[in-house]
């Protein structure tokens, strides 16, 4: 169990809007290496780990990249609220706009949707904390 504050852990205050800015950072929620997979990564691989204490740790984890996922997501929010038409067609974001406006969809910086095949749960728990470390190695 865990107690949600109703607050970001860092607070963000973006006041010009940047759908080029927004493009790129958007990866980062719903892309191969975003916080959406970190977040189900860890705490999809905690129900097979056999060791209480690694359970807890992997749960800390998912649940501290869920706070992750609330702040990359303010962000992309923030930068892409009140953007003129012009903005949104001259950064390349009309392609997305069209679908989701201005609300958080997770896609990569291409647009394209979020896909769990982009982590693994084995169930066997080496294979799945090598597979943790890999991905949080990852360097965008």
């Amino acid at each position: 169990m865990w107690v949600y504050e109703k607050r970001l852990q860092y607070p963000i205050n973006i006041k010009n809007p940047n759908a080029a800015l927004a493009k790129v950072i958007i990866s980062q929620y719903g892309g191969p290496h975003g916080e959406l997979g970190a977040s189900l990564r860890y705490l999809s691989q905690r129900f097979s780990m056999p060791y209480p204490e690694l359970k807890a740790i992997l749960t800390d984890i998912g649940t501290e990249e869920l706070a992750h996922l609330e702040m990359v997501s303010t962000i992309v929010y923030q930068l892409t609220r009140n953007l003129t038409p012009e903005q949104i067609k001259e950064a390349g974001f009309d392609s997305y706009f069209i679908d989701h406006t201005t609300g958080i969809y997770p896609v990569d910086a291409n647009g394209v949707p979020f896909n769990a095949a982009t982590f693994s749960v084995s169930g066997d728990c080496l294979a799945d904390l090598h597979e943790d470390l890999a991905a949080d190695g990852a360097i965008l």
